[in-house]
């Protein structure tokens, strides 16, 4: 079984020089295609010195997670990708068990267990549920002590790239983060395929180091959570229901907004209205692939959210 590793970059530099050589010490000949996104640090520079090891595709212009993952897989060769953020480390043996489960030609993910630092704490991530609430998806960090998973992490996740194809990769309405790996499998479950978190595959997760934080402000990570949001419900939900209780709940969220004096919230609706056509436009090409209804793909998650 071929594998590609991905791994998208803006400004890493310190990353890529810590984490690269275990990356390559963890997957051993694989290949590893870092996409740059167009850094104005010495990301570049440091790269220059992994020539023989990796593949490096420059970005002109800094175009946003899903853009430069779609770019790196687009050019992949190997039948499985791995997809790694710059500040995730896998472990040594992190491999197999992710693989095995291949086997499996129905399966189009596989999550890692992510030992996530914060705060100087290890959380234990990478099992996701959620659940239909007040007109919106609700997710959450689920019990690692279990393998089925609403979503596959775009930072430490394997995916099939047969399937990656026909779905079209990460939908780049999310641009430049968050949703987009959320939103790409939900898509899968609800075109019958099958999502696995396997807990024996270990990452270690140095979020505080990431790109994000030291790029965006507080308001605009919040409007762009809240921009995403709409974009995934306004784009998948096709259950009637769902419909008309969003319709139903929308002015409870304005109010709720309007007290706390939430303007990211507001400036959040407003991009993703501007970009409604081209969500209409999304959700009736993804409808074409969908076998399942809503509440089916969040029901085996539903003891759990209460």
């Amino acid at each position: 079984m071929n594998i590609s590793v991905v791994i998208p970059n803006y400004n890493g530099q310190d990353l890529l020089k810590k984490n690269l050589p275990k990356v390559h010490d963890a997957v051993g000949d694989a290949e590893i295609i870092v996409v740059d996104d167009a850094s104005v640090d010495g990301s570049l520079e440091a790269l220059d010195s992994f020539k023989a090891e990796i593949k490096v595709i420059k970005n002109e212009k800094n175009l946003g997670f899903s853009s430069a993952a779609n770019k790196g897989i687009k050019e992949a060769k190997g039948e499985i990708i791995i997809l790694l953020n710059t500040d995730v480390i896998p472990e040594k043996d992190f491999l197999p068990p992710l693989l095995n489960h291949f086997q499996d030609a129905n399966v189009f993910a596989v999550g890692c267990m992510d030992k996530s630092i914060e705060n100087g704490e290890i959380i234990l991530r990478g099992r996701g549920i959620g659940q239909w609430r007040r007109g919106f998806l609700v997710h959450s960090r689920g019990d690692v002590n279990k393998m089925n998973t609403l979503w596959v992490n775009g930072g430490s996740g394997a995916f099939r790239k047969s399937i990656w194809d026909k779905f079209g990769g990460f939908n780049e309405l999310y641009n430049p983060f968050y949703w987009e790996d959320i939103d790409l499998s939900y898509r899968a479950l609800k075109s019958g395929y099958k999502i696995v978190f396997e807990p024996k595959s270990v990452v270690v997760h140095e979020h505080e180091k990431g790109a994000i934080k030291k790029k965006f402000s507080f308001f605009r990570v919040k409007e762009t959570a809240y921009r995403n949001q709409f974009i995934f419900a306004w784009k998948n939900a096709t259950d009637l229901d769902l419909y008309l209780l969003h319709l139903l709940w929308l002015p409870y969220h304005v109010m709720k907004a309007i007290i706390r004096r939430d303007l990211a919230f507001f400036m959040g609706f407003f991009k993703a209205f501007i970009l409604l056509p081209q969500i209409i436009k999304c959700s009736f090409k993804d409808q074409k692939l969908f076998v399942l209804k809503d509440k089916d793909v969040v029901f085996p998650f539903r003891k759990e959210n209460n």
